[in-house]
């Protein structure tokens, strides 16, 4: 069972969930999205012996703070302070994956493991785009600045849940309406012009030694496709997988793929025999 719970950390209020318990795992969510997209993980880590954490970041979700000076990645290393938790491994998707990875480098001991979906990294050098993705980009420039939500809500779901290429609304259901409602919510927040930048960890991240899963969507925006490519190749102790037919968020799209990558991950990790799921 899912619990929610809030975390005041000084003037920021944060939204988490948790599931679960035994060797910590935290999933840290998309710039598109918010903790709800991991709720199928938390259960799917929860039930083979588990403890699954994921928060809202400031600016996403549930999580409320004044526009102050911050960075996330002190706000990471207060919720797991906060939480007594030493060590753990980080589940990062896209921007949460950037996270991830800072923090890796920051705290390399407080790290067992890295899974990495759609990854960012912090410092990357800005990527030369096809003239068909760069459509796409000028689309969703255009809509932000327009500030219209559903406007917003429906390119950026094109370009993130569908993919760029791919057909306007190629994933449907409820996937698609927890997009919106995810996505809509970080349109909503008030804006916050104080975060502080990152080093760039896009030198480093090839030094890292901690074991990795790399996960992407073949579908997701060529160049993104083409850094899990990279690295795959630069990171040693690195283990990749693309899932076909899927984008920018294959845990919501094939969650019966992505979950089974990550709790073999796991196991080989922890070296623990973890009961099957239920």
């Amino acid at each position: 069972m899912i619990e929610s719970f809030s975390l005041e950390i000084e003037d920021a209020v944060f939204a988490c969930l948790e599931a679960g318990e035994g060797i910590p795992v935290v999933f840290l969510h998309a710039g598109v999205a918010d903790s709800r997209m991991w709720t199928g993980q938390l259960r799917a880590v929860a039930d083979a012996g588990y403890l699954g954490l994921a928060y809202d970041r400031r600016g996403f979700g549930q999580t409320s703070s004044p526009d102050e000076s911050f960075s996330h990645l002190e706000d990471l290393e207060a919720i797991l302070d906060a939480l007594d938790i030493h060590a753990c491994v980080l589940v990062g998707s896209s921007r949460g994956g950037a996270l991830a990875i800072d923090f890796t480098l920051a705290h390399p001991g407080r790290v067992a493991g890295l899974v990495l979906m759609g990854t960012s990294i912090s410092g990357a050098r800005r990527s030369k785009l096809t003239p068909d993705v760069m459509r796409i980009v000028h689309a969703m420039e255009a809509v932000t600045e327009s500030g219209d939500i559903d406007a917003i809500n429906a390119v950026q779901a094109h370009a993130w849940l569908d993919g760029p290429l791919s057909p306007s609304g190629r994933v449907s259901g409820p996937v698609r309406t927890l997009f919106h409602s995810m996505n809509g919510a970080i349109h909503a927040h008030p804006r916050l012009t104080r975060e502080e930048a990152p080093e760039p960890a896009a030198d480093l991240v090839a030094s890292l030694d901690t074991p990795t899963l790399l996960i992407a969507g073949d579908l997701d925006f060529p160049h993104i496709v083409n850094r899990h490519d990279d690295l795959s190749e630069d990171m040693e102790n690195a283990f990749a997988v693309v899932i076909e037919g899927t984008a920018h968020l294959p845990n919501l799209e094939r969650p019966d793929l992505f979950d089974a990558l990550l709790l073999e991950f796991l196991d080989t990790l922890t070296g623990e025999d973890q009961p099957a799921p239920q």
